[in-house]
This record gives structure tokens, sequence and C-alpha cells, in this order.
């Protein structure tokens, strides 16, 4: 598998551990320091391994964690970092997601994550409605 192909494997892991939520897959996702930084849309800025697994498990933990669909990924590789961004198809909104790996020498793992409101869903998804990852 290429690096981007296996970046892209690893966005599209972080979508399903959502989807799932499935805590001990997402926390084997991301990079186990406390220079990792989380933006959920609407939230202060997260800091550190146990602040971000905090916010997902209470997320997933609460009364609807939204359903969200990953779509038109776009990956960078600039060395040993991987740069994914993605729209997040929620409902019949779209975010725009920032999603920033490093690659630890067997695997991807995230170091940040944003997301944002979009303007527009991406190209050709104007009549598209898809169901989200269950």
């Amino acid at each position: 598998m290429s690096d981007r192909a296996s970046l892209l494997f690893a966005n599209d892991a972080f979508y399903r551990a959502f989807a799932d939520r499935d805590i001990q897959a997402m926390a084997q996702l991301w990079a186990h320091d406390d220079t990792i930084l989380c933006l959920h849309p609407g939230w202060a800025p997260l800091r550190g391994f146990e602040e971000v697994m905090s916010s997902f498990q209470g997320i997933f933990e609460g009364p609807a964690p939204p359903a969200i669909q990953p779509e038109a990924a776009d990956a960078a590789l600039h060395g040993d970092i991987g740069i994914v961004i993605c729209y997040e198809h929620i409902g019949q909104d779209y975010l725009i997601a920032t999603n920033i790996f490093r690659h630890d020498g067997t695997s991807w793992r995230l170091i940040h994550h944003q997301a944002g409101p979009a303007n527009e869903p991406p190209a050709g998804q104007d009549d598209k409605k898809p169901d989200a990852i269950n």
C-alpha cells in the first residue's frame, strides 16, 4: 500500500472509530503525547491525549452522537507528516475537516483534528444524500 493510500486508510479508520463509538480504536489512532490538538466545532481547543480522548468519550456517551459520513478526502504528504482534508456530511449539513497525521515508523497517528462549517458541499454532491457510516 502506498504512503498516500495508507494515510487515507488511517483517515477512514478515524471516522469508522467515531461511527462505532469505539474509544479503544480511537485511542489507537492518536499519538499518545501532550502535543496533539483537537478543535471540535464550537468547542475550545483541546490539547494532549487525555483531554482529546475525554472529549471523544463524552461525545460517544452523549444522547445523540452525530452520524458523520466523510466525503471527498484529499491527502498531501510532507515527509512523516500527512494532511487530509475532507468534508463531513452530517444530516443535511457539511463541515470541512483537516486531519493531520504523523508517521511513527509503523503507522499514521493523528496529531490534529479540526472541523468547521463548510459554505457548500463538495463538488458533485449537491443532489446526493449519502447514508452515514453505521
